[in-house]
């Protein structure tokens, strides 16, 4: 099933609930929503979590944050000149594009397995909210509500502290409490790749062994459409030797448009004609999906069986999801537009300088010019693909 189904389905289900639970709890404070944009759950638990960490050691969490909002103003230089770079190849190699877990988004070069995905994007919502709390806690900001969110059929959460309050705080706790989220993103990414790495490192080599890549998906309407299936084993592809994701990467660098590709599998070797990559004219095209072929070691299946040693798999899977997503996001939201956290850094460090009107011209005109961007490469990746 699409997984466009999946979220969807969870709409109309949390919307029936909370109807439900509205007409029965009229005078209900912790549920707004606005149909069918917006859905608001809150609650003022989870509060006195966020003071324990907070009162944890604030002097660490200053600094902590004083060396981020250095880290984040740098990643927000290179975020707007990697985006405006990336026009130079709108047209041949889109660079943005939306993830949506277990969703295939036309033009998009990544794929986000569902369950992975969504795992990864919980854990990247609440590490960011609860990073904005604790820094606020640590500022002497209240908390005024916690709560999960459904924005149209995407899932979310939030840490609501006390704007008033925030609005009367020193710049330079604005920049600690706005900073907070995306820095702990951008920890939380590289703990993960190095997780990522211990596994692939130590434990992959010890327990498995590869064997070519499996087919996982052919799409329609593609040159593969009628040579290859799924759960074909890929061994060759023309006179590159498929041994691993690695080199079966290599191979299909190598590949070019309207040319013959010879594919050797284990159930035979396919010819057929080459197509044109759609987020990259000069390579050549399958239309498929695949994954690195991966098996037990035998002495390891003798010992634990044939269940138990895939965990190693399923972790490393999920670590590389975390990576993958809080790296994109947490850098994707330094990028100076407002609402984003880098527009509103933006406009407290152009406050020291400027006046308030100015301030607002600029962040205007940034936000305004990173928006026509990334809209203009999201539609040319949806053109490409088509």
């Amino acid at each position: 099933m699409n997984g466009i189904w999946y979220y969807v389905i969870g709409f109309f289900i949390v919307w029936t609930i909370a109807f439900i639970y509205k007409s029965y709890n009229k005078d209900s404070e912790n549920l707004e929503f606005d149909f069918p944009l917006l859905l608001m759950l809150k609650t003022k638990k989870f509060r006195g979590f966020i003071d324990k960490l907070a009162n944890f050691s604030p002097k660490f969490w200053r600094w902590y944050m004083n060396v981020g909002i250095v880290i984040c103003f740098i990643a927000m230089i290179f975020m707007t000149g990697l985006l405006i770079q990336s026009l130079s190849t709108v047209f041949t190699t889109p660079t943005v594009s939306i993830l949506i877990p277990g969703v295939e988004v036309p033009g998009s070069p990544i794929f986000i397995p569902f369950l992975s995905g969504i795992i990864a994007l919980a854990i990247l919502i609440v590490v960011h909210e609860f990073s904005h709390g604790i820094l606020a806690r640590v500022e002497g900001i209240d908390i005024k509500s916690i709560g999960v969110l459904l924005f149209v059929i995407l899932p979310g959460a939030f840490v609501e502290p006390d704007e008033e309050q925030i609005e009367k705080a020193s710049r330079k706790s604005k920049l600690r409490i706005y900073g907070a989220g995306s820095m702990a993103n951008i920890i939380l990414a590289i703990i993960a790749l190095l997780l990522f790495a211990g596994i692939g490192n130590l434990a992959y080599p010890a327990v498995y062994d590869s064997q070519g890549v499996e087919i996982v998906q052919v799409l329609d309407g593609t040159p593969a459409q009628g040579h290859l299936k799924e759960s074909m084993v890929i061994n060759q592809i023309n006179n590159h030797i498929v041994k691993n994701a690695t080199s079966y990467s290599d191979a299909v660098l190598s590949l070019k448009p309207n040319t013959k590709a010879h594919i050797s599998t284990n159930t035979g070797t396919y010819t057929f004609k080459l197509g044109t990559n759609p987020n990259n004219k000069s390579l050549g095209y399958m239309g498929i999906k695949a994954q690195q072929h991966t098996v037990i070691k035998e002495n390891i299946k003798k010992t634990y069986g044939d269940v138990l040693p895939w965990g190693w798999m399923v972790l490393e899977d999920l670590l590389k999801w975390i990576y993958i997503i809080n790296l994109s996001v947490g850098l994707f939201n330094l990028l100076p537009m407002k609402p984003l956290d880098g527009g509103l850094m933006l406009k407290e460090v152009l406050s020291y300088k400027f006046k308030e009107e100015n301030v607002k011209l600029i962040t205007d005109f940034f936000t305004c010019f990173i928006a026509i961007i990334i809209v203009f490469s999201l539609v040319m990746s949806i053109i490409s693909s088509l």
